[in-house]
């Protein structure tokens, strides 16, 4: 059987700053051709925000990072009936 683990876990020991830095330097690498436009992440966050899936900046459906999930133009709501 596969161990899973909680991704959390895996920034357990950052900072606010730190955590916020890691997600903001892996958005920042995603090509400008596969990335989210500016105005649509915004909306894609704030319907996360809204969700009762989100906690703590992961999403409990599929266990991402919203943040990273939202950057990416091809990905989208786990939601049986996504809201993005």
């Amino acid at each position: 059987m596969d161990k899973r683990f909680c991704r959390k876990c895996l920034t357990e020991g950052f900072s606010d700053k730190e955590y916020y830095k890691t997600i903001s330097n892996y958005i920042s690498n995603i090509p400008e051709e596969l990335k989210t436009p500016e105005d649509i992440y915004a909306a894609r966050l704030e319907s996360c925000s809204k969700c009762q899936y989100l906690m703590n900046g992961l999403c409990r459906l599929c266990g991402c990072f919203v943040e990273i999930r939202a950057a990416s133009i091809k990905n989208y709501c786990p939601n049986k009936i996504p809201y993005w």
